[in-house]
């Protein structure tokens, strides 16, 4: 059932695990994939960002956002106006990342249900084991 495993020798399964650790690392962590989610309806400044993340810190936040910056997801934009507006928005490459998202998205939500359909067999079996 695992994708393509019958066609794996050691050099696929090497580059297949080298390009998912480039990815993971990336990526990694709990805010980059929201932060990107977050600003898919267009520019927004620090603080709309950190509303609509809920309960990230403006440290957090900042770095999530550098390292954005740096991997060319999201583009800071500074407006010399008083005081001074800072902008980000993602650019077009992050666009790349749509059906990651979607397909994480689309799991998620299958395994949300999972987890409560188990939960609630395993009440039911409680409740008729006592």
């Amino acid at each position: 059932m695992a994708f393509g495993r019958e066609h794996h020798t050691k050099e696929t399964c090497n580059a297949s695990l080298n390009a998912v650790k480039d990815a993971l690392y990336v990526l990694n962590g709990k805010w980059k994939l929201p932060l990107i989610i977050s600003m898919q309806d267009g520019p927004k400044r620090f603080n709309e960002i950190q509303k609509s993340l809920g309960e990230i810190t403006p440290k957090i936040l900042s770095k999530e956002l550098k390292d954005l910056e740096l991997n060319e997801f999201v583009i800071r934009k500074v407006y010399s106006t008083t005081p001074v507006t800072v902008t980000y928005e993602l650019t077009e490459y992050s666009g790349s990342l749509d059906k990651v998202i979607n397909e994480l998205r689309s799991w998620g939500m299958q395994h949300r249900e999972r987890l409560v359909t188990s939960r609630k067999t395993e009440a039911v079996l409680e409740d008729i084991e006592h």
